[in-house]
């Protein structure tokens, strides 16, 4: 692990990208009480907006409150989807 501060991150910004990109992992302090962790983000990354979270932590919600239908088979969730 590499701790670097803000300045130093900055005039060796190209090699700290290096380092990440061989697994090294790079801490950049700003500060005495912020940190911050330098990782590479390749195609299987994704984030998810602010909206959809709140989506999904709702869908949840509804699954423990027990809102929802249970399809037997395909044919039924079919049939409801084309109802849409």
């Amino acid at each position: 692990m590499v701790q670097v501060t803000s300045r130093e991150f900055r005039e060796k910004q190209a090699s700290m990208f290096e380092l990440a990109d061989k697994g090294e992992k790079i801490i950049i302090r700003r500060g005495k009480k912020r940190a911050y962790m330098l990782v590479p983000v390749d195609d299987n990354d994704f984030l998810l907006s602010p909206e959809a979270e709140e989506r999904i932590e709702r869908s949840r919600a509804q699954y423990r409150n027990g809102e929802f239908v249970t399809y037997r088979t395909a044919d039924e969730a079919i049939k409801f989807l084309e109802s849409l």
